[in-house]
């Protein structure tokens, strides 16, 4: 998937978000930026909120329930993504299920957070950091001192393939 950027210094950077099984499994819904809230650099693959009609912004509260992970950057990497649009349009990937599935990479997660492969027949939730410095990126259900995590699991980690990249799946 390319990224449209004016600046030729930024050609070589890669979404560090992956659609595997998205076709059927999951829905790129298409909304804006909230204009009034403030966010701090946005990823690809970092949690979004659906706010009034067809708002959505970067979650920032433990009791926001996720819509999905961003499609867009917006201002990560020094790429924006939804302000070269002219019309603030955002567009988030909406898991549609358990089968949907997801490569994300480092910028997206916490990488200091322990990842680990879930054992057999158990299951890790992935929440997201709500505050601070890791606000919106996906962190493993448990984890403390990274920030405030999300009330809501936005889905399921399915594996470690290094430390800089995860796959998850949608919510059973």
């Amino acid at each position: 998937m390319a990224i449209n950027v004016n600046d030729i210094s930024k050609a070589h950077i890669q979404r560090p978000i992956r659609p595997l099984y998205a076709h059927t499994q999951a829905t790129p819904v298409a909304g804006f930026l909230d204009p009034d809230t403030a966010i701090p650099a946005v990823f690809p693959g970092m949690v979004m909120i659906r706010g009034e009609g067809e708002l959505q912004t970067l979650i920032n509260d433990a009791a926001n329930i996720p819509l999905g992970l961003s499609a867009l950057y917006i201002g990560g990497d020094g790429v924006d993504e939804v302000n070269g649009t002219g019309v603030n349009a955002c567009t988030t990937w909406v898991f549609g299920g358990p089968d949907a599935e997801f490569e994300i990479h480092s910028g997206a997660f916490v990488t200091a957070a322990t990842w680990e492969n879930p054992a057999e027949g158990t299951e890790t939730l992935v929440h997201a950091v709500v505050d601070g410095a890791n606000q919106g990126k996906l962190i493993p259900a448990g984890t403390v001192g990274q920030g405030t995590l999300s009330t809501a699991p936005v889905c399921r980690l399915l594996r470690v393939p290094s430390p800089t990249v995860i796959v998850v799946g949608g919510l059973r």
